[in-house]
């Protein structure tokens, strides 16, 4: 049974920071408990749990400072690269032979299997664009035979005569 997280809480997600600054700021952490701050103090000085202040210090009483250091991350690296990706896309769909120059995620998806031979779900394909500085959005929906004049004409004349008026 999985218990829902009370609103404003945070529950087992990784600070925000690349490995490095994550690690200094555990080394931060221990430097001020050496100079005879409370667990509590240097949890709020810091910006981290008390909890996960007193597992630094806990670590590097048994194992020393090298406990410090990060962690590899878990899971298969990344396959694609970064920087490549957003070029190929700046190309535009009809580049890789779509007839639209609309990019949907089922075609960005079938973009990087092709290029980079890696499967990635469509819902996914989202997450990596938003990763590489894009956004999802959709197209407005308009008929190509649409006539902006004969609109104007029509809203202006015609739809003022067939209105309901107000208190009539």
């Amino acid at each position: 049974m999985q218990i829902p997280v009370p609103c404003g809480m945070q529950a087992a997600m990784r600070p925000k920071g690349t490995a490095v600054e994550l690690e200094r700021r555990r080394r931060r952490a221990m430097r001020l408990l050496e100079s005879g701050h409370s667990l509590a103090t240097v949890a709020r000085m810091v910006g981290a749990a008390f909890s996960a202040v007193w597992r630094w210090r806990e670590a590097v009483r048994r194992h020393g400072p090298a406990a410090l250091v990060p962690k590899p991350v878990p899971g298969r690296p990344p396959e694609i690269d970064g920087e490549r990706l957003p070029r190929l896309l700046a190309r535009g769909a009809r580049a890789h032979g779509y007839s639209t120059d609309l990019w949907t995620t089922k075609r960005v998806a079938t973009v990087i299997t092709w290029e980079f031979g890696v499967h990635y779900h469509p819902a996914h394909v989202s997450r990596l664009l938003a990763a590489c500085g894009w956004s999802c959005q959709k197209p407005e929906r308009r008929a190509v035979e649409r006539d902006e004049a004969a609109i104007a004409h029509w809203k202006r004349y015609r739809w003022t005569a067939v209105k309901k008026k107000p208190g009539a």
